[in-house]
């Protein structure tokens, strides 16, 4: 088990950071998760001998780093998931993209998902919405430090959107250079109101000075 890093547990949900490069949830590769690590954090702490319930209420790309949140009963997941799909939960991500950026700007599309799995603009796609403000831009290296507000999820939505203006991010493999780093792309604020108690609940956290991160202070 990886060791995980808490930032909140109760009764009803559990908020962590997911590392990079670790699933959300299992898939066809049979590679370790960050569900099944909470799964097994939870069943030695708590000594339970069965099956643990955690439900997954968002996620995140597998090379991406970043809060989330888990449900640790059917109530909290059901009422978890009707925030998120009524984008009542805020989420920030930080990126660097190539390039100099505006100011600030809405970028709004319409994404698809192509044959080979990878998504796209499209006419024909799922509206596609976010918001970005330019924190710092890199004149040496030619590149933008921004802070994006998710506003829908869809599919590597803010890699394609960036991506298709010419502002690839830094180490995206799919739909940038193939620098074989990682990327920059970190999920570290996230808030929403407690599913239970109704609290207001909120969450900040940089990522690591390291890859591409160590061109800008965060």
């Amino acid at each position: 088990m990886n060791k995980l890093k808490i930032l909140y547990e109760d009764n009803h949900i559990i908020v962590v950071i997911k590392p990079y490069n670790v699933l959300s949830q299992g898939d066809a590769t049979k590679d370790k998760s960050i569900m099944d690590d909470i799964k097994e954090y939870l069943k030695i702490k708590y000594h339970k001998p069965g099956n643990v319930y955690l439900g997954l209420v968002h996620r995140l790309d597998r090379p991406v780093g970043g809060i989330m949140v888990f449900a640790r009963s059917s109530k909290a997941a059901s009422r978890l998931s009707k925030a998120f799909n009524e984008h009542k939960v805020i989420k920030k991500y930080l990126a660097i993209v190539h390039g100099k950026v505006k100011e600030k700007e809405e970028l709004i599309d319409f994404i698809s998902k192509d044959k080979s799995g990878n998504s796209c603009i499209s006419k024909e796609g799922k509206k596609a919405i976010l918001d970005y403000e330019l924190i710092a831009y890199n004149k040496k290296f030619d590149c933008s430090l921004v802070s994006i507000t998710l506003k829908t999820g869809r599919h590597h939505q803010i890699r394609v959107q960036f991506a298709s203006r010419g502002h690839y991010l830094l180490g995206d493999q799919r739909y940038g250079v193939q620098d074989q780093k990682q990327i920059s792309l970190f999920s570290y604020y996230l808030s929403f109101e407690h599913p239970v108690t109704h609290e207001k609940l909120e969450f900040k956290v940089m990522p690591s000075k390291e890859n591409y991160w160590t061109l800008f202070t965060v």
